[in-house]
């Protein structure tokens, strides 16, 4: 990959779309649409202020919000996250200014397309049913930038966000002010995370990519496991136009005499990762070999599964997520979980089975086909490219039997939104194509001219306004005593995503 430098924010100050994202767990309730004018309300109060200043769930005292908001303006003047700049250097020099935080404990890293952050968040289950002190740093956020980073599964309070920006923000100073470009806003963020898992301290980091692999700024941890989700077309001006070549970049977070954990792959990219697993002298289990399904079913409110690990099978294990791909990354979790531990090396015993059952029963991913509303049912994905679509078109048919399914459909501008809507076409009856508050949001017109190609006139209606979309979904679901069992999804954007789960009450 060539080197290329990033481009400087326009203002300073300004607001990335880093803070229009999504991602935090309640208990669902079933608002009506007055709920959603409330939160209509509360994001066009929001429009005069900027870019992405109005996260749910703030701070009850207004001091400590007041401190977190300063917080999230000095990180949003810096480049953003979605600005790949192939260069490790920056964060390697705040690591050691930091006294290297991030070798304070073993790591698992992950990267893959689709399923990091669903995978991470089990393999962290799993971690705390054994009694370990977990740190997670996931991304995008759902709902506020300080889920990124979590510990013993819960996000960062506020308090301890500020606190650790505060701590190392004079480290931050002294490597902007040493380097001709200053530390990205993800960057930043990493360096964070790794100090607050060294403060805490954890005895276990799950660290999820924020893109690529070699080049990303998680990349200066020596991770005794490698996860690789599948691989699949996503930002291909950045990463590659294939698989394979994807999976370059990717695999750059094998390192020498870690275990591979790989899903299972496109041909091309298996290849390329066995060959960096031989170059590094790699441990590789693979799923379909080493590991795999051995059955599952649809079950109320998730799906039960056998899983074959590294070490032996795994019976009655409940999984509280819907769709087959939930299921993958389980299994991916599990035998993760299994080769830190040594199982399937150091000896072939099954971990705990009622721990395990346990762990798999705590999980949530916010955001993944989650439930909203009901009467009529609102689901929310997160799917922003076509194998995500796919996924979700597939275990939305499964799970919920709809007997006719309304898409609201916002995504970012340079998505294969062509594809994602393709594979969304053959389940969604109607389609309300809408867009979102962010800089990078494909304007609804544009979206609706490709979904009237793949849908035709008379199942594609625009509301430029989230809320307006989301009422005229709900009012089409409801329409008619022989739709009784109709149903909503929200997709093509984890920022679509978040603010639907703001005006549906969720935040």
């Amino acid at each position: 990959m060539s080197e290329q430098q990033p481009d400087q924010p326009d203002q300073p100050g300004e607001y990335d779309d880093d803070f229009d994202d999504i991602v935090h767990a309640e208990t669902t309730r079933d608002p009506d649409l007055a709920v959603i004018e409330a939160g209509s309300r509360t994001l066009r109060a929001q429009a005069g202020r900027p870019q992405g200043d109005g996260v749910p769930a703030r701070p009850a005292d207004p001091e400590v919000d007041r401190a977190l908001r300063a917080v999230e303006q000095e990180l949003a003047g810096r480049w953003g996250e979605t600005k790949l700049e192939p260069s490790v250097r920056r964060i390697e020099a705040l690591m050691d200014v930091l006294g290297d935080p991030q070798r304070a404990y073993p790591s698992i890293h992950l990267t893959g397309t689709n399923g990091k952050t669903s995978t991470a968040r089990m393999i962290e289950a799993l971690l705390g049913a054994f009694d370990l002190r977990t740190g997670r740093y996931t991304s995008p956020h759902v709902s506020s930038v300080t889920e990124r980073i979590s510990l013993d599964g819960e996000p960062i309070s506020p308090e301890r966000f500020i606190e650790t920006y505060g701590d190392i923000k004079p480290y931050v100073d002294m490597v902007d002010g040493a380097q001709e470009y200053r530390l990205s806003f993800f960057e930043v963020l990493t360096g964070m995370a790794y100090a607050a898992f060294a403060d805490a301290p954890v005895d276990v980091a799950v660290v999820e990519v924020g893109m690529g692999g070699t080049w990303d700024a998680t990349n200066v941890i020596d991770a005794t496991v490698a996860v690789v989700t599948p691989i699949d077309l996503d930002h291909t001006d950045r990463l590659g136009s294939t698989p394979g070549e994807i999976a370059v970049e990717k695999a750059g977070i094998i390192k020498q005499g870690a275990t591979v954990v790989l899903a299972q792959q496109p041909v091309d990219a298996a290849q390329v990762m066995l060959k960096k697993a031989v170059d590094v002298d790699a441990t590789v289990a693979r799923e379909g070999m080493e590991f795999g399904i051995v059955s599952r079913e649809v079950a109320v409110g998730g799906q039960m599964l056998t899983l074959r690990g590294l070490g032996g099978e795994y019976e009655q294990i409940f999984l509280p997520l819907h769709g087959a791909h939930q299921a993958h990354n389980a299994v991916v979790a599990l035998a993760a979980v299994e080769a830190f531990f040594g199982v399937g090396a150091e000896h072939a015993r099954p971990m705990d089975l009622e721990t395990v059952r346990a762990a798999f029963a705590s999980v949530v991913s916010p955001g993944r086909l989650e439930v909203v509303r009901r009467s009529p049912t609102v689901v929310l994905d997160a799917a922003h490219n076509p194998a995500g679509a796919r996924a979700a078109a597939a275990a939305v048919g499964e799970a919920f039997g709809f007997s006719r399914l309304i898409g609201v459909v916002g995504a970012s501008a340079g998505k294969d939104v062509r594809g994602l809507l393709e594979a969304l076409e053959p389940v969604f009856a109607e389609i309300v194509v809408t867009e979102n508050s962010s800089d990078r949001a494909m304007g609804a017109d544009e979206l609706a001219a490709v979904a009237v190609e793949l849908f035709g006139d008379d199942r594609v209606q625009v509301e430029p306004r989230l809320d307006d979309a989301l009422e005229a979904a709900i009012t089409l679901a409801e329409e008619g005593d022989e739709y009784a069992g109709a149903g909503v999804l929200v997709t093509g954007s984890v920022i679509t995503v978040g603010e639907a789960r703001l005006l549906l009450g969720k935040g």
